[in-house]
Formats: C-alpha cells, sequence, structure tokens
C-alpha cells in the first residue's frame, strides 16, 4: 500500500474518524479468520492472486473515473517491486503460515512486529531513526522470541518461518513504496495490487490444480468475498483515508487493536487453543508499538512534566526562602 501520504490541514468529522478507524480495527482483526476459514476448500495461492487482481481493477475503475493519470512505465516498474513484496510475498507467507497450522490469532500477533523492520530498514537507508525506536525494537524482538515459544510454533518450523518472514516481506515494500516514484494513491494501490495478485495467479496456475476450484465450499466463496470486499475494498481504503486525514500515530493504532481482536475471534469462533506464551509476549509488543509510534511524544511529554514540578517546586522554595528571610 502507499505510505507516502500526508496527513491533512482540515479536521475530519468526529463520526467519519470513528467509523474509519472501527472498519480497520475490526475488519482487519477479523481477516485472519476469514482466511483460515477460506483456506479449508479454496487453493492457497489462487485465493490471494484472485482476490488482489479484482480489487485492484476496481481501484482503476475508481481512479480513472476520479480523474487520475495512469502509471507511467517506469512507475508500473516500482509497483511490481512493491506489490511483489507485499502483495504477493508476504500475504502468500501469511496464507502458507495459517495453512501449515499457525492460528489466526497468533498470527496477527506476529504481523504485528512490522514496524519493528520497518524502523531498521529506515535506519539502514540513511534516514535518522529516534533512540525510542530502537528501544522499541529491542522490546518487539524479545516479544517475537517469546511467541517463537508459543505450541503452534514449536510444532511446525515451515509455518513459524513463514509467519515471522510475512512482516520482513511487508516492511521492506513498505519501505520500498517510501523511496520509489509511484502514482497517486487510488493508482499506486491499484498497481501494485494488479502486478502482486498477477504473480500468485501465475504461480497458482503452475503449482495448484486447475479443478481445485470446483471444490471450494459457499462458505469459502463466502470468506472470499469478505476479504475482497471487507478486508481490501473497504477496510484499506479506510486506512488510506485516515493516513490522509489525521496523524500516522492514530491511523497506525490499529497495530495495538487488532491482535486482539483476531485472539478473541480465533478462540472464541475457531476454537484456536494458546498455551499461554502469547500473553507474555502481547506486553512487550505493545510497548514496543508505543515506543515506535509515539515514543518522542511520550519523552517530550515525561519531560515537559518534570520540568513544570521542578519549576512549581523552585517557585515554592523561593516564596519560602522570602517569607522567611
Amino acid at each position: 500500500m502507499p505510505t507516502n501520504l500526508h496527513t491533512s490541514l482540515r479536521q475530519p468529522p468526529f463520526w467519519a474518524l470513528l467509523t474509519a478507524l472501527l472498519l480497520v480495527y475490526i475488519v482487519w482483526g477479523t481477516t485472519y479468520f476469514a482466511t483460515a476459514i477460506a483456506l479449508k476448500s479454496m487453493p492457497a495461492i489462487w485465493m490471494n492472486g484472485a482476490r488482489f487482481v479484482l480489487a485492484g481493477v476496481v481501484m482503476l475503475a475508481w481512479g480513472l473515473w476520479h480523474g487520475e493519470k495512469l502509471p507511467t512505465a517506469r512507475q508500473w516498474r516500482n509497483a511490481a517491486l512493491v506489490g511483489g513484496l507485499m502483495v504477493f510475498g508476504a500475504m502468500n507467507l501469511v496464507v502458507f503460515a495459517q495453512k501449515n497450522g499457525i492460528g489466526s490469532g497468533l498470527m496477527a500477533t506476529v504481523i504485528t512486529t512490522m514496524p519493528m523492520w520497518l524502523a531498521l530498514w529506515t535506519r539502514w537507508g540513511g534516514e535518522k531513526v529516534p533512540y525510542t525506536s530502537w528501544i522499541g525494537l529491542a522490546l518487539g524482538v524479545a516479544g517475537a522470541a517469546l511467541l517463537s515459544l508459543e505450541g503452534d510454533f514449536s510444532a511446525n518450523w515451515l509455518g513459524a518461518l513463514a509467519a515471522f518472514a510475512a512482516p520482513l516481506c511487508w516492511s521492506m515494500g513498505s519501505y520500498a513504496s517510501r523511496r520509489l516514484d509511484l502514482p497517486s494513491p487510488a493508482m499506486a494501490a491499484s498497481s501494485e495490487w494488479l502486478a502482486g495478485g498477477a504473480m500468485g495467479l501465475l504461480l497458482s496456475s503452475w503449482l495448484e490444480p486447475h479443478d481445485s476450484l470446483a471444490k471450494v465450499t459457499s462458505t469459502g466463496w463466502l470468506a472470499w468475498a469478505y476479504l475482497l470486499v471487507f478486508g481490501t475494498l473497504i477496510a484499506l481504503n479506510a486506512y488510506l483515508w485516515l493516513l490522509k486525514n489525521t496523524s500516522a500515530a492514530v491511523a497506525g493504532s490499529y497495530s495495538f487493536v487488532n491482535p486482539a481482536v483476531a485472539l478473541l475471534v480465533g478462540a472464541g469462533f475457531g476454537h484456536e487453543v494458546l498455551t499461554g506464551w502469547v500473553f507474555a509476549a502481547l506486553p512487550l509488543i505493545a510497548a514496543a508499538l508505543a515506543m515506535i509510534l509515539y515514543g518522542p511524544s511520550l519523552v517530550a511529554a515525561l519531560t515537559e512534566k518534570k520540568l513544570g514540578r521542578w519549576s512549581a517546586n523552585t517557585s515554592t522554595a523561593k516564596k519560602c526562602y522570602q517569607q522567611n528571610s
């Protein structure tokens, strides 16, 4: 997805902000469970490829209708790189991990490590990263280490490897989208989705049986439709709207909420069992995200509070001295 959007100065209506946040919080938190449902009967690679190709066509039509220009050849190439990392690489790794026994709630928790890796790529790319982000990165690594002890991970090392590789791919794609020449937001999204989805469909035609779609259940098609309409076209565009109309910290707050939603849905509807390490890892990951997203502001607020107390104490001491003199 494009990440080079700027926050506008216009304050959006509260109801619009709340609606967009709830869509991103709840819908994205439930997509992991919907993926698990679809995977029971649907070919995994085709599921993602078709979803993003169709979403890309819809976004392309939407962009053209609003007067946006088609990407140049250079922008298509850049979009293919970003889409290859995020749509083809990361999304198929998520599916592969869930296909190999990683629960939906646990998968959502692992994905929250993405901002930590993005901070690392940013630093290696020569951009300044606040020291609070490095503290967050250390906390996140500790949380990821605890997550690796969770039952699903210890039971299937291939699924665990794919689960931890997914946010790495997504973070590299996110960083690349900031540095490369990409078209306007709608065209950037459509070109990335089309490129990444087309890669998936090409691989699916090679690896997956051609008659596999005939075996998809009605429940599987409903789950796929939910991923397409709500997970991609609605929630992702709500996120893009948040990036344009509020701060990056508020827009990125879904990282705190999605794992809780996914864990509740997975345990309540999917009867997923957690051994307990995830509950030890969650506070560390939440603290890591807080330091990465809000670290400088938190430090500034604490510093101002301490300075305010020091100033008040100094003023009180000065008054007492003057009265006693």
